[in-house]
């Protein structure tokens, strides 16, 4: 995509396109990219999405912040390039501009930004070589509200969780009951409800019903961002002995369930 050679009409900082011909909810997204080229790719990509606008450009950070200032956006599309320390960087924007949801675009892997990303509280990270498809995919989820990784960020997290679930550290604010320490430890090894209500030794509703409740009193949306929390919180510590023996098999593991819910949509349904 970043190859790709179109046209770019606009002003840097100015408004793109008629965002009031489609009557219907809009995501409205702003570009923020060094590279002209990527921002033309991006606008060409979103062109045909019915609800998918692009409203505003930026080249540098300071650009980019007067841009989020300015015009009314869902999403920000951010490079970590924009900034030498990008970190910072997305911390300061969040602060100035608390309404707006960020992804940001990386030139490649690196394992140690993802995390401190999604740390801060961004919504989503991509490659700049990522498929047009998984970008939509991405913008959708974003603007839900709920978190996108690729399959080699949902790996890079689910290994921090297992590292860090070995590590002191103090309590979260948000305690859960043995029960539901036990059903999230099981989400988080990659079990579904139906495996879950057989090691707990309940119903798959009643494993539904306390994910639910779980999802409420964390304030996630799936079991990506479930993963996510309990990286960041370590909310799981100390239920780690209560679900040793409920490991599942490789084929089954959290690897899997996270890729699907980043990548595909396919988090398993608790309705």
């Amino acid at each position: 995509m970043a190859s790709t050679s179109v046209s770019f009409e606009g002003n840097i900082g100015q408004p793109l396109g008629n965002v009031g011909e489609n009557t219907g909810p809009l995501i409205r997204v702003i570009v923020a990219d060094t590279q002209a080229i990527f921002r033309a790719g991006l606008r060409k990509i979103f062109a045909v999405e019915d609800d998918i606008r692009v409203v505003g450009q930026a080249e540098t950070f300071d650009q980019t912040l007067s841009a989020a200032k300015k015009f009314s956006a869902d999403i920000l599309i951010f490079e970590a390039a924009l900034s030498s320390h990008p970190v910072e960087a997305v911390s300061d924007l969040m602060r100035q501009t608390p309404g707006i949801r960020i992804v940001v675009v990386t030139n490649e892997p690196n394992e140690e930004l993802t995390l401190e990303l999604f740390r801060r509280g961004v919504h989503g990270v991509v490659s700049r070589e990522v498929d047009p498809d998984l970008m939509v995919d991405c913008l959708h989820k974003v603007s839900r509200g709920e978190s996108w990784l690729d399959s080699k960020g949902t790996q890079w997290v689910l290994e921090a969780f297992r590292t860090q679930s070995t590590r002191p550290a103090s309590r979260s604010k948000v305690q859960l009951t043995p029960k539901e320490s036990l059903i999230v430890s099981c989400v988080t090894q990659g079990m579904k409800n139906k495996e879950i209500a057989v090691r707990v030794g309940t119903t798959e509703q009643v494993v539904k019903n306390y994910l639910r409740k779980v999802y409420d009193k964390l304030g996630v949306a799936d079991r990506l961002e479930l993963a996510l929390y309990c990286l960041n919180n370590r909310v799981l510590e100390g239920a780690t002995s209560h679900a040793a023996s409920a490991r599942p098999s490789p084929t089954n593991g959290p690897a899997n369930v996270l890729h699907a819910t980043a990548a595909a949509g396919g988090a398993e349904n608790v309705s």
